[in-house]
């Protein structure tokens, strides 16, 4: 009890407004001229800056714009299409043309060599005309005439033909004409007789047919 009422009759000590926490006091001590800290603002540095909503007008613009652009891709794409289809259709005649050349050459070059045999086929063709029937010799022309359908078998492979001529109406581009003769068996303008045989090789006449045409 006597302390008690020695600890009331004690003046107290006055309180400070400036009274802190240690903690707190440490941290004014840290601050130029004494003062207090103050709170700093956050900073957002990824602010973005405000977006203006588009109008009308601005879209109706850029509507446009893409219109535009779109017609002008639409006129290159049609440009570019004809012209691809021209190019292809120039290669196709190209290599058309380029084929059927080709085609010649080889035919020409074949009829230049098959030319050469017809001489051949033509002295067989007599040989046989006038074969024996008989004996060795028949066995022999036997012989000869598997030559010649040999011959004729290889070439005719090549693209030879032979051209109609013995009754057939006489044609210049591939009959020749050797003589005109009165033919009562004959109407005017047949072929009588076929003294050579013509061939062609495609649509080329390797030779004419040697005839004689009724007057």
């Amino acid at each position: 009890m006597i302390d008690e009422e020695m600890r009331k009759d004690q003046p107290e000590e006055p309180r400070s407004e400036h009274n802190e926490p240690d903690g707190q006091a440490q941290s004014n001590a840290r601050q130029p001229d004494g003062g207090s800290p103050q709170a700093q603002p956050p900073v957002n540095e990824a602010e973005e800056a405000p977006v203006e909503e588009p109008t009308e007008n601005t879209i109706e613009k850029e509507m446009e714009t893409i219109k535009a652009e779109l017609e002008q891709a639409q006129v290159k794409c049609k440009e570019y299409f004809e012209g691809w289809q021209r190019e292809r259709a120039d290669f196709i005649n190209y290599k058309k043309r380029i084929d059927r050349e080709q085609a010649q050459m080889r035919q020409d070059i074949a009829g230049s060599v098959i030319k050469q045999y017809l001489v051949i086929l033509d002295d067989l063709e007599r040989a046989l005309a006038h074969r024996p029937a008989d004996g060795q010799a028949g066995s022999w022309a036997d012989g000869i005439e598997l030559i010649y359908r040999k011959l004729k078998g290889v070439l005719e492979a090549e693209g030879l033909k032979r051209i109609p001529a013995e009754n057939a109406e006489f044609d210049p581009n591939l009959h020749e004409a050797v003589s005109h003769e009165d033919s009562a068996d004959h109407k005017s303008g047949t072929v009588i007789e076929v003294l050579q045989q013509g061939y062609m090789i495609g649509d080329r006449v390797l030779r004419p047919a040697l005839v004689r045409v009724a007057r």
